[in-house]
């Protein structure tokens, strides 16, 4: 849809503050568990959440959960071009969507977060260690996180109704003169 004309920034200013601030939270993180902790090395930072909660040092060269671990240029590529995609779609939203522009503003932070590491490392830096007693265990980073929210925003947009196509109709119950 077409954007106003006197304040076309108001679109792009969520996405603008989450890149920046999301991007920084990840990078800022992933380095402290680079310069402190060794590859595998677990901490408990908040000791009474623990089997549940910790922090270890992971890496993953693959998808979410460690799927397909020898995909990672392949993964490196779709998610620049899902960037590609989605700011596509962020630029023809209409400048009123808001839920939308916040999912989509934090998939894009994410996916890029996750791509700087591949393209520095050649690897995903994981730390976040959530973990459900004989159920699950699983290594992640605020980019994970941030990816994982986004979706679930722009799926609870697309249950947002639609508006009619025109707004002019009139009421079937008056007349027209």
């Amino acid at each position: 849809m077409v954007e106003s004309k006197r304040m076309p920034y108001k679109k792009w200013f969520p996405l603008i503050v989450i890149l920046f601030l999301l991007l920084a939270l990840d990078q800022v993180s992933k380095a402290w568990v680079l310069e402190n902790l060794v590859y595998g090395e677990s901490i408990q930072p908040i000791p009474a959440l623990y089997p549940f909660f910790q922090m270890t040092r992971s890496s993953n060269t693959g998808a979410a959960f460690g799927i397909f671990p020898e995909g990672g240029m392949a993964f490196l590529v779709i998610a620049i071009v899902v960037c590609g995609i989605m700011l596509f779609y962020y630029k023809q939203s209409e400048a009123n969507a808001h839920l939308m522009h916040i999912g989509l503003s934090l998939v894009i932070s994410g996916a890029i977060g996750n791509v700087i590491d591949r393209l520095q490392h050649g690897y995903v830096v994981d730390f976040f260690h959530l973990t459900l007693p004989n159920v699950i265990s699983n290594v992640s980073n605020f980019a994970d996180h941030a990816i994982v929210l986004g979706v679930g925003l722009l799926i609870l947009d697309s249950f947002r109704p639609l508006k009619p196509a025109t707004e002019s109709l009139t009421h079937p119950d008056k007349e027209s003169t």
